[in-house]
């Protein structure tokens, strides 16, 4: 187990003044990798993502349990005036603050970047909304299947002429928003040694998507082509798909190249399709589409899935099972892997979580904690940070600022 002192992140400090997803997963991997994360509340209204997904046996959802793992949990109302103070006077001893509110709120509780840079000059603040903090959009309201769309990843996904599909998870720009964000905070911290100076990292979730569409974008730039939806397809790969194995159960084949085609076709017995008049080449596998998938169908239809990895592995074919999570929980690679961490907590038990990536040789990071009750922390913090006595936090009590 990693010393937190020694973690690449520690001594980084963090205010997570987000809700729902995206913005606080940026503000979890931080914490995995050793940064104090204080993650803050409304003294009064809980965070919506304590009761969206599967309830736990202490009455916060498994989301919730995993999602803000290794946070400090404390309550702040930041509309008060009394806790916008409070938050101020923090900022003065953190690193970076996270927020996903929409674009102008936290200026009207004077909580601004400007507000806060005054304060700490070297503050980095992260902010994810739907659409970013400017253009025509962004006061628009949105979460990550409207991002999906927006970005145009939903209009890809399914299978042709039919309606589109959810491209995998409904908060797959969560969390390719919350990774592009600690990015941002990474390199932002970095520029701030040199410079002495914070910055604004400015997250849009629709961007997050709209980054890892491959070729499209230059390809109808250029010739005004536009991608359809193909199923399991790949536009400009073949055999790159998935196929049902002899057992029902199903596969993905990926042969990104003429020397992986060349291996498949020799183990399957049919080195003819590698010729160079046949389908050696990758144009030629695309124009013939159908007739190399339903080679490649029919052959592995008459095979069981684990006898088709191992005739793939040994032909060094790139395939893979597609697995149901019931499955991931039975692969001695994920076991090997620690992939599945189980953790104990004080209300719900053991809990079973994803680990952490990505993993470091020399300092890996770690999960201490999953989930916090609502304001746990709140006194130490504050003591700690502020020196606020036991009076002063009752005052703040009082006020509602906390």
């Amino acid at each position: 187990m990693s010393d937190d002192t020694q973690l690449p992140m520690a001594g980084v400090r963090v205010l997570d003044a987000a809700t729902f997803l995206a913005a606080p997963f940026c503000a979890s991997i931080l914490a995995e990798f050793g940064a104090d994360v204080i993650k803050i509340e409304h003294p009064v209204h809980d965070d919506p993502m304590r009761k969206m997904g599967t309830v736990s046996d202490n009455g916060d959802t498994l989301m919730w349990v995993s999602e803000t793992r290794n946070k400090r949990a404390m309550t702040l109302n930041l509309s008060n005036p009394k806790g916008a103070a409070l938050f101020k006077e923090m900022v003065q001893n953190v690193d970076v603050v996270v927020e996903n509110f929409r674009p102008g709120t936290m200026e009207r509780w004077g909580l601004g970047y400007k507000d806060l840079a005054a304060i700490n000059p070297r503050i980095v603040m992260v902010r994810i909304t739907a659409y970013g903090q400017d253009g025509p959009y962004k006061d628009r309201p949105g979460f990550a299947r409207i991002a999906h769309g927006f970005g145009g990843l939903t209009y890809l996904a399914g299978e042709a002429g039919q309606r589109p599909v959810i491209p995998g998870s409904t908060s797959l720009g969560d969390y390719i928003s919350g990774l592009y964000s600690t990015i941002g905070v990474m390199m932002a911290l970095r520029e701030a040694e040199r410079s002495g100076k914070g910055q604004v990292v400015d997250m849009a979730l629709y961007e997050s998507v709209f980054r890892l569409l491959d070729e499209v974008v230059p390809a109808y730039a250029r010739f005004g082509m536009v991608r359809e939806r193909m199923g399991p397809d790949t536009a400009i790969l073949v055999p790159h798909s998935h196929y049902e194995c002899a057992d029902g159960h199903w596969i993905a084949l990926a042969c990104s190249s003429d020397k992986m085609f060349a291996r498949l076709a020799h183990v399957m017995g049919r080195d003819d399709l590698a010729a160079s008049d046949a389908y050696a080449s990758m144009p030629q596998r695309i124009e013939g589409r159908d007739k190399i998938n339903a080679i490649v169908a029919t052959w592995i239809r008459q095979h069981r899935r684990a006898d088709l990895m191992k005739i793939c592995a040994e032909a060094e074919v790139p395939c893979g099972p597609i697995n149901s999570v019931a499955d991931i929980f039975q692969d001695p690679h994920f076991a090997a892997r620690k992939n599945l961490v189980r953790v104990q907590t004080d209300d719900a038990g053991e809990v079973t979580v994803p680990g952490v990536f990505p993993r470091l040789s020399r300092t890996p990071g770690h999960i201490t904690h999953l989930g916090r009750r609502k304001s746990q922390d709140t006194s130490e913090i504050l003591k700690e940070l502020l020196n606020k006595s036991e009076a002063d936090i009752a005052a703040l009590k009082e006020s509602g600022a906390i």
